[in-house]
């Protein structure tokens, strides 16, 4: 410990130290532990053996280590306060004053999250997104129960589910869906679920989850983080569907939902890619295509009540579509989807705004951060075209800028003659 702490380091353990691994009753019986024996009758309505080994996880769930753990990444993850206004630089020495209490109401399924603070953000194809950012204190606890429940679930998901998962991202998913149209499927079947986050059916999910979670204390906590309500505008709203993006938890219970569409898909034999909620089905014709996109909205609909946005679904040729950003050619070769430059270049824009006020080195500091990450993830793109025509507009609106900052004609021409430009130029 005094290593670390000479070094400069953060000594993580110390938040959680004196936890007992295996709470044990007390010598009178009244251990906190000893309520959630009582519960322990649940195990023989677990059938399935592998849901019978998943019936003490709360234990699991507060461990020392994987508390710990889940501090460590959401302080890494940053992230805004919630409703309580409690920063994460606030949270050790909370969980210092809380921490019996805390890891007593995880331990006999009494924890209560408090309401999230409902935000709404911009989308690049327009509308708005709707967030809900927890309290960082249940952020911790959603970061601990994935940890938990992830070496469960992961393994059990689809090969063809890419998205919030171990191991696993876009670049994966489009290797995968490059691979299928060079191997003759040029047709895809666009699938788009209207407001997905916001229409997931509590009901149908905790169903999936209980089918293979056997601890009844979990169960109730995660029903609760779902029926958590939403403070925003002044008002808190009372929440019966959906996960608000914004929680730790959300994507992996998206993946357990849309799972039984993994499955349905693999069931009848096509050939697909998802990430989240974007779901690319490849075929071979235009009409088994427009058959698929038929059955499977039934499917969703029916099954899951999830919906169809049926103006932005569709079957279509793969380079009319754009999938994670790209366009796929017929041969499976990745390029930048038009979509995607037309918002790099107003990202550019924004940034050499010529009336921001800010120096040349920020501006150019701003602009090669974003532009280092957006090229890096189109690195598998043909594109060499492209980006050089990018490259000198960029170039373009950087003298624009320069020029703007010298304001006078003096001024920008001694600006440009000391660039090489000659004077009777």
């Amino acid at each position: 410990m005094g290593v670390e702490r000479q070094q400069g380091g953060f000594y993580q353990p110390s938040l959680f130290e004196g936890i007992e691994e295996n709470p044990r009753p007390d010598q009178d019986g009244d251990a906190r532990s000893q309520s959630v024996r009582r519960e322990e009758p649940q195990a023989s309505a677990a059938s399935d053996p592998a849901r019978a080994l998943s019936v003490n996880l709360m234990e699991e769930v507060t461990k020392r280590d994987n508390l710990n753990q889940a501090f460590r990444r959401v302080r890494a993850n940053k992230g805004a306060a919630g409703v309580d206004g409690m920063s994460i630089s606030e949270l050790p020495a909370w969980i210092a004053e809380h921490k019996d209490e805390f890891i007593s109401s995880l331990l006999d399924g009494t924890y209560q999250p408090q309401p999230v603070r409902g935000v709404e953000i911009p989308k690049p194809g327009g509308g708005v997104r709707q967030l809900g950012i927890p309290t960082v204190a249940d952020r911790l606890v959603q970061q601990a129960i994935l940890q938990v429940l992830e070496k469960i679930l992961d393994p059990t998901f689809s090969t063809s589910s890419f998205g919030f998962r171990p191991g696993r991202g876009a670049h994966d998913a489009l290797a995968q869906a490059s691979r299928y149209v060079s191997e003759g499927r040029p047709i895809v079947v666009d699938l788009d679920l209207e407001k997905f986050f916001d229409r997931v059916n509590h009901d149908i999910l905790m169903s999936r989850l209980a089918r293979r979670i056997g601890d009844k204390r979990l169960l109730r906590i995660v029903r609760r983080f779902l029926e958590a309500g939403m403070l925003q505008n002044g008002g808190c709203v009372e929440r019966h569907e959906g996960t608000p993006q914004g929680g730790p938890l959300s994507p992996l219970l998206a993946n357990l939902l849309l799972d039984d569409l993994d499955r349905e898909l693999e069931r009848r034999g096509h050939k697909f890619c998802r990430y989240a909620d974007d779901c690319n089905i490849y075929m071979q014709s235009q009409a088994a295509g427009e058959r698929v996109l038929a059955s499977v909205t039934r499917y969703l609909e029916e099954e899951l009540k999830l919906r169809v946005n049926r103006a932005k679904s569709a079957v279509a040729s793969v380079m009319e579509r754009k999938f994670l950003g790209h366009r796929l050619l017929m041969d499976g070769t990745q390029t930048i989807a038009p979509k995607s430059l037309e918002r790099a270049q107003d990202r550019v824009r924004e940034i050499t705004r010529r009336n921001r006020g800010v120096s040349f080195e920020q501006l150019v500091k701003e602009l090669n951060s974003f532009l280092t990450g957006w090229v890096t993830y189109f690195r598998h793109a043909k594109a060499k075209g492209v980006l050089t025509r990018l490259g000198s507009w960029v170039r373009h609106k950087l003298r624009c800028v320069r020029l703007k900052q010298r304001k006078r004609a003096k001024s920008i021409a001694e600006f440009l003659h000391g660039l090489g430009v000659p004077w009777n130029r």
